[in-house]
């Protein structure tokens, strides 16, 4: 038992550091650093939202620097083709044969930028990335590393010309973070580091960090399984998601907003999130607040709101807000 608490706190610890690391390059995002963290522990892909410069491209440079793996970012745009995300069988004429050159899909870690602004052919190449983990081109399937996170970032602010996520696409990311502007003085903080890293004698302060490995990522996550949840608290956990499903029960306003709930994708998204969360926070069991917490970034791009609530302006996050508050904790 010493030994396994031991270990316990050694992978805790070295995701804390990792986690420290991270915000100290990326200033007044605690939230966005906690919920890519929660996103490896998980297993899952995040979909990022938040208007240009607050960071969500550096964040994922910066995670990637902190773990033993390696990056690539892809931009989206109108003309990208999917063989330029998922590789392309080229001719070799001197083996007289086919040769598969693989394509960013097979990074550890894909920063998916503005996903929106490419077409739902390309859009529908990462589906079966995202869902099966392995790419199919022509007779032949190639699976992807065992570390494979893709996160997506969209613009909210510039529609034109984009083309939005089908509901089965969204369904496969395990969150969506909506970033927002830092502080002030996180602000300030921003613009002391950004004429350091600007200076021609910049301090390198992290030379002694050491990456993350993915041996220890991968032993976090079967700790991140195994910790404790009430059976009352899983319960509550599928109160949470079935609720989505028959809002009626808990209201008539509710009933008239939502057209289509959760899946059960959500309950597992939720269930590993919830502990992920507890993990991260030093606990061994997962508390209410842990379920209450990650329920807006795991289930509101999973609700599917009617028209007469868009009519009256009510959002997801309202949605679930007034769910948790009507649901009796245990």
């Amino acid at each position: 038992m010493s030994e396994q608490n031991n270990n316990i706190d050694s992978a805790q610890s070295a995701l804390k550091r990792l986690q420290d690391f991270i915000n100290q390059e990326i200033i007044g995002q605690d939230v966005l650093v906690e919920r890519m963290l929660i996103g490896l522990l998980a297993d899952g892909h995040i979909l990022v939202e938040g208007a240009p410069g607050l960071a969500k491209t550096r964040a994922i440079k910066v995670l990637s620097k902190g773990i033993e793996a390696d990056f690539h970012r892809v931009q989206f745009t109108p003309d990208l083709l999917p063989a330029d995300l998922t590789g392309t069988e080229i001719y070799r004429p001197q083996q007289a044969a086919f040769e598969f050159q693989k394509g960013p899909l097979f990074h550890n870690l894909i920063l998916a930028d503005e996903i929106n602004r490419a077409p739902a052919k390309v859009q529908a190449a990462l589906l079966e990335a995202m869902g099966e983990r392995q790419i199919t081109v022509g007779l032949a399937s190639y699976p992807l590393p065992p570390l494979f996170m893709v996160m997506a970032t969209q613009n909210p602010i510039e529609q034109e010309g984009t083309y939005p996520l089908p509901e089965a696409q969204l369904d496969r990311f395990l969150l969506h973070v909506k970033v927002d502007y830092p502080h002030a003085d996180h602000e300030k903080s921003i613009l002391h580091l950004a004429r350091a890293e600007a200076g021609s004698e910049t301090i390198k302060q992290h030379e002694s960090f050491e990456p993350l490995s993915q041996f220890m990522l991968f032993q976090a996550r079967q700790e991140v399984l195994d910790l404790y949840m009430a059976d009352g608290l899983e319960d509550y956990l599928l109160q949470i998601v079935l609720a989505t499903r028959n809002p009626a029960a808990y209201g008539a306003d509710l009933g008239s907003w939502l057209r289509y709930g959760a899946s059960p994708r959500a309950s597992i998204a939720l269930d590993r999130c919830a502990r992920a969360k507890a993990w991260l926070s030093q606990r061994d069991f997962v508390a209410p607040e842990d379920i209450q917490d990650m329920a807006f970034d795991v289930l509101r791009h999973r609700l599917i709101l009617s028209y007469e609530a868009e009519a009256e302006g009510i959002t997801t996050d309202h949605v679930i807000k007034e769910l948790i508050a009507r649901i009796a904790v245990p």
